[in-house]
């Protein structure tokens, strides 16, 4: 009297499964859509199944071919003999409204699997030595599955995409919305249009290089224009970002944070400007990936986080380690990833280690995508991998460029693979005290670039309009073979 039965249609299983058998049309409609495990009568999976079976055979599906089917795998007595799939076709005089019936028969499913999947969780819930965090991880990652069977997307025409295309594009050129967010170098932004949304961006390099100054840098900047920013640290705790972010933003000794100290003169240079930037850290050590996608969840509902940065991904890890090697792991974390990306979309930037193949390589030691360290579907994953390479760090005094400049206190942003633009390697400065990069010309070439720049015309044209410069009639006289 008080029982539940699982959510279920059965009648309309019967009306897909009858119009699958005499209209070619709504059998492509279900097949697309559906498959047997949809299906809550288990003769109905079989019947779909031999169905399926046929269709991918190349053969006409029909009543004769799919009772030839299961008769061939031995269970047509099974599904109730040939009165069962004659009483299907019966039941439906079309495949009209197949693709309403199919959408029904996976709601149906969807309930089921939740409440499956709910009662696993409540039943390990009530065991008193499940670790309450795997069981979060554990519960996310079931309802993820579940929420996966709804994301079925169907193929667009380019007229209907073309619009939104344009209409974007529209939008940059009048300023009204930027192509991204914001890098912390100018040249890379000004080719690369900043991070995009939807992207993975890989920064690899070996240790030492920079890679948590260039990841803080890229969080940081946009975090200073208002964009809500948050940086995962695997590697150091919320006090020593916070230190180097200050070093590198207030110019002050990063050493002096962590050991000689700030005196009077330092603490003048520290102003409020970061107090209130939506810039949020989680030092979580060890993070798994299924807890990162939770976690960048409730950021993106309670903060409208914009940009994620990872430091970084060799240190992640996955809750079901059964049976998988490192590297399948990291092919999770970074499938992972790029989800979590495609989901909010936002843009995530991942940090990454290269291999010491690097180090043992000849020539100017720039980093290249088969030093990916532990890289499985990294560099598959990702839509952007970039290196950064500093020749200094490896003894090095000049480019191996044509004009052998040197390279003291420079590095190198290269762009490796670009799903969505071109290649190109990019110079920085790089102040070692600050642990900081920057454009190369920061400092007296940029102001004096500036000052040529919004000076040049006013006042040389002031000067020129004052008679401070003589006329060429007045140098030379009113002769018309002026010399130049």
């Amino acid at each position: 009297e008080h029982g539940k039965l699982p959510p279920q249609a059965v009648d309309l299983e019967e009306a897909v499964l009858g119009a699958m058998m005499i209209d070619k049309k709504g059998m492509n409609e279900a097949l697309e859509i559906l498959n047997e495990n949809h299906f809550y009568e288990p003769k109905h999976q079989i019947i779909f199944n031999a169905i399926s079976t046929v269709f991918k055979n190349s053969k006409a599906v029909d009543l004769l071919t799919v009772s030839q089917q299961l008769r061939k795998d031995g269970k047509l007595e099974l599904v109730g003999g040939d009165f069962t799939l004659i009483n299907l076709t019966q039941k439906v005089a079309s495949s009209a409204h197949i693709e309403v019936h199919s959408r029904i028969i996976i709601q149906k499913y969807i309930q089921r699997e939740l409440i499956k999947s709910s009662s696993e969780i409540i039943e390990n819930c009530y065991n008193e030595e499940s670790d309450v965090f795997n069981l979060l991880e554990l519960s996310y990652s079931k309802l993820n599955d579940v929420a996966k069977i709804t994301s079925n997307k169907k193929e667009k025409k380019v007229g209907e995409v073309l619009p939104k295309v344009l209409d974007k594009a529209r939008k940059i050129a009048k300023g009204e919305i930027t192509a991204g967010i914001p890098t912390p170098f100018t040249k890379l932004t000004e080719y690369d249009g900043g991070w995009r949304n939807d992207e993975l961006i890989i920064i690899a390099a070996r240790p030492g290089m920079g890679k948590t100054s260039m990841a803080l840098l890229a969080a940081l900047e946009p975090a200073k224009l208002g964009i809500p920013t948050a940086f995962f640290s695997l590697e150091m705790s919320a006090e020593t970002l916070v230190s180097r972010v200050a070093s590198m933003e207030f110019k002050i000794y990063n050493d002096k944070f962590n050991k000689k100290g700030i005196n009077q003169f330092d603490e003048e240079k520290i102003t409020t400007s970061l107090d209130n930037i939506p810039f949020f850290i989680d030092d979580t050590s060890s993070i798994t990936i299924e807890e990162f996608q939770i976690k960048a969840n409730r950021l993106k509902s309670e903060h409208d986080i914009k940009l994620i940065v990872i430091d970084y991904i060799q240190l992640m890890e996955v809750a079901d380690k059964k049976g998988k090697n490192r590297e399948q792991e990291v092919s999770k974390i970074s499938r992972g990833l790029k989800s979590v990306a495609l989901e909010l979309n936002i843009p995530i930037i991942a940090l990454s280690q290269l291999s010491r193949a690097v180090e043992t390589r000849g020539g100017s030691k720039r980093p290249l995508l088969s030093d990916l360290r532990e890289s499985g579907a990294i560099e598959q994953d990702a839509d952007i991998v970039s290196f950064i390479f500093r020749p200094e760090y490896y003894g090095m005094t000049e480019w191996d460029d044509d004009d052998h400049s040197p390279c003291e206190g420079q590095g190198e942003f290269i762009v490796a693979k670009h799903r969505n633009g071109g290649l190109d390697n990019i110079r920085l400065k790089f102040t070692g005290h600050l642990a900081k990069f920057s454009d190369l010309e920061e400092g007296f070439s940029s102001e004096f670039q500036s000052s040529m720049n919004t000076g040049i015309e006013s006042g040389f044209n002031n000067e020129m309009s004052s008679n401070n410069f003589a006329s060429p009639e007045d140098a030379f006289g009113p002769s018309d073979d002026v010399p130049f």
